[in-house]
Formats: C-alpha cells, structure tokens, sequence
C-alpha cells in the first residue's frame, strides 16, 4: 500500500470566537476537518452555521483561539502576520462573494498586484495572460466600475490564480450575481481547479453548487455534522 499523501489543509481541533466581552460569540467548536490535495470540497450549512469563518480560518485570514490549522504543512499558528501573508501570497488564492478589487485599479493593475508583492519580474505580462484565460482579453485597461458583476469576478478569478496557488478558496463567489452569470462563473472555476490541479475548497448555499464538488461538509451551529459512510451505505442497500 503507497504511502498517504499529506492532506492539503488540515484542522485538528479548532475553536474560534468573534467579538469583544458580552457580545463575543463562539463561532467554530473544535472543528476536525482533513481535506486531501486536489480534492474539491464544498462547504455548506445554514446561514450563522460558521462556513464562511471555517473557510477564512483554512485561508489564514482569521486566527483561532486554539486547535491547529496546518495548510501544505505548514502550521499556521507558527507564522507572525508577515509571514503568513507572504505564506498566503504564494500558496492560497482567494475568491469573494463581493470581488474585493481595487477600484483605482484597472484589470490588469488588479490582477498584476499580488505578483508584484511577490517581486514576480513579469507581473504584468501574467496578468494579461490570466485575464485572457478568464475571456476578458478586451478588458484589460477597463476599471472595476465600467465592468459588469460577471466581469468583475473574472478579474477577481483571475488574481487569485495567477499567483499558481496549489490551494483556491472561494466564499459564495456567485452570491451577487444572476444565475445564467453565476453559472458561467462555477464552470470557470472548476476548469482551471483542474488545468491547475488545486485544491479547491467552496462555499456556498446552493446544494447544486456543492454537489459538483468531489466532497461535500456540512456545517451546523459551528461543528462538523457527521459525513455518510460509504460501508455502511452499502450495507443497508
């Protein structure tokens, strides 16, 4: 039997709470979740249910309060706020509901930024080349406000991958848009999780949505609800 490959993210444990003094609240309640590299993972759950946290917290963008948090090996929890920023830069990209460019920016400038903060030479020649990738070749030198939704989250496709991420995250990333763009959207998404090979690691409310994935996590008042057992499926057929 060949040897396990190490997960791509791994939680062992993890609490996390937001908010200060009597308005804090207890969000994820020791979250146990190992995710294997290339795997697509859809996490879904009620409104309130932590997804959204879970998955800043996978991204290093949140910071829980005990537990591990290991992404491509590394322990999260051993990085100072540099360091996971740079950590975050090379190996995690990251797509939001509400595309998050910079509006001063054009397409291309957005999509370059994080290969510049990564001193990559030829940030601007990758940039093009993602936007193009993306069906936006005609849109380069367009600011977000003359983009529509659709277009805005291809640029915001675009920069989360032109960094090569070996991990992409994405938070509803077809929440503010209409269905047929939306669509449009999630088949761009898993066409380049597979071109690339990425470890890809969704949320969303759209059963639909997640059901493409090759592994679906469900989410209830911040804890894990427990996932189907393949045997135990066969047996009671």
């Amino acid at each position: 039997m060949s040897e396990r490959t190490a997960p791509a993210i791994e939680l062992q444990d993890v609490h996390l709470s937001l908010g200060r003094a009597a308005a804090r609240v207890h969000i994820l309640k020791g979250v146990s979740l190992s995710l294997a590299s290339g795997e697509a993972t859809g996490l879904v759950g009620p409104s309130g249910s932590g997804k959204s946290t879970l998955l800043m917290t996978m991204a290093g963008l949140e910071r829980p309060d005990s537990g591990v948090v290991k992404v491509a090996g590394e322990d999260l929890g051993q990085l100072d706020e540099d360091g996971l920023a740079v950590f975050r830069g090379r190996r995690i990209g990251i797509v939001f509901q509400s595309f998050h460019l910079v509006p001063t920016m054009t397409a291309r400038e957005n999509v370059a930024l994080p290969l510049e903060l990564a001193g990559a030479p030829d940030a601007f020649a990758r940039a093009e080349a993602e936007l193009r990738n993306v069906g936006l070749g005609d849109r380069m030198d367009h600011y977000p406000a003359q983009l529509s939704g659709g277009e805005q989250q291809r640029v915001a496709i675009a920069r989360a991958v032109a960094p090569d991420p070996a991990i992409l995250v994405a938070d509803e990333p077809t929440g503010n848009l209409d269905e047929t763009t939306g669509r449009s959207i999630v088949d761009l998404i898993f066409a380049l999780r597979r071109e690339r090979a990425a470890t890809l690691v969704l949320v969303t409310h759209d059963l639909s949505l997640a059901a493409l994935c090759d592994r679906t996590v469900r989410l209830r008042a911040g804890r894990i609800e427990a996932e189907p057992q393949p045997d135990s499926e066969a047996a009671l057929a």
